[in-house]
């Protein structure tokens, strides 16, 4: 019988947290013309002639922190999350993972579905909101590897996945177990874009930064941004947990360079909550399906302590959707 064939993709992480391996992630990461999105020679000389040198060992040892007895938590949930997804769909279906950058690589993922001679791909960029730098880079990478092939089969992709109402619940249910009323503020912190990107999804030209709330609401004009998603993301969420406006801050984390990113910078809002005498923070990390280095560490460790520094008293990160299996629920309705 022939099976069809479903591609989950997460953006990566390095085979060990040994140096040389945080090295090559690296590299391959922000070698990316769509992570750093400058021309090849610039980019070239500021990843392998400094980001990469400096950063790697640094970044090691952070990996070290968070690394454990089942290796990268990223990959480990994502095994999970791929075997439970293949579990529930059934042997209709034949179900690969891969990292967009190292292993296991699409390229072998593909190359594993085009052997199981599936009659059509499935892509399911495990990003829920869409960027250039994550979907945008995934799409690119299979479509140009797909398209050596000499029988291209029927490919789908899903862009996004912001507002998948099951993926929603399973966040506010995650928030429930650490008893939301006990907390002072709710953050919800994405990842950060350098806000270039942003302009260049605005194809009028015309209306992105061009004032405070262009990213409130989503419209023709930014329903593919990336931050505009990840507001409607964290509104539905406060929906769910019946939040105020006021009880909730969207924030942007991770920041690369001096150049303007995505704000308002996380940093910049413990700053500002612990100078309103704010104690207790709750923050999602809604950008990720799976805790990793920026969950279980940038937020875990450093913002918590950032913040105590700035006279608060406690940071909690709700976790991930890891897996959980309504999250699988959700990939399953996507595929169907």
């Amino acid at each position: 019988m022939s099976k069809k064939g479903i591609l989950l993709v997460n953006l990566g992480t390095p085979d060990s947290p040994a140096t040389a391996d945080v090295r090559r992630y690296l590299d391959q990461f922000l070698m990316d013309e769509r992570v750093i999105d400058i021309p090849k020679l610039n980019r070239t000389l500021l990843v392998k002639g400094i980001i990469v040198p400096f950063r790697s060992p640094k970044t090691a040892k952070l990996y070290k922190e968070i690394w454990n007895e089942d290796g990268s938590p990223l990959l480990f949930y994502s095994r999970v999350q791929a075997k439970m997804l293949q579990e529930r769909l059934g042997d209709e279906y034949h179900v690969e993972l891969a990292m967009r950058y190292q292993n296991p690589s699409i390229a072998s993922a593909l190359a594993n579905l085009k052997a199981g001679l599936v009659e059509s791909i499935q892509v399911i960029p495990m990003f829920p909101q869409y960027a250039s730098a994550s979907t945008g880079s995934v799409m690119q990478l299979v479509m140009e590897l797909v398209s050596k092939w000499p029988t291209v089969p029927p490919i789908s992709f899903i862009n996004s996945f912001h507002d998948n109402e099951l993926m929603i619940k399973v966040f506010a249910e995650n928030a429930r177990k650490h008893h939301v009323e006990s907390y002072d503020h709710v953050l919800f912190s994405f990842h950060g874009l350098p806000e270039r990107q942003l302009l260049k999804c605005d194809h009028t030209g015309s209306y992105c930064l061009k004032n405070a709330d262009c990213c409130q609401t989503l419209n023709d004009t930014n329903k593919f941004c990336y931050s505009a998603q990840g507001h409607d993301t964290a509104r539905l969420i406060a929906q769910e947990l019946n939040l105020s406006k006021d009880q909730y801050t969207v924030c942007f984390q991770s920041r690369l360079g001096k150049e303007p990113w995505v704000q308002p910078y996380t940093t910049d809002v413990l700053k500002k909550l612990a100078a309103e005498g704010k104690k207790r923070l709750l923050v999602f990390s809604p950008a990720f399906v799976a805790d990793c280095l920026e969950t279980l560490y940038e937020i875990t460790v450093e913002y918590h302590e950032e913040f105590k520094a700035l006279g608060g008293e406690h940071v909690q990160l709700v976790e991930s959707l890891n897996d959980s299996p309504v999250f699988i629920e959700a990939l399953a309705g996507m595929v169907k």
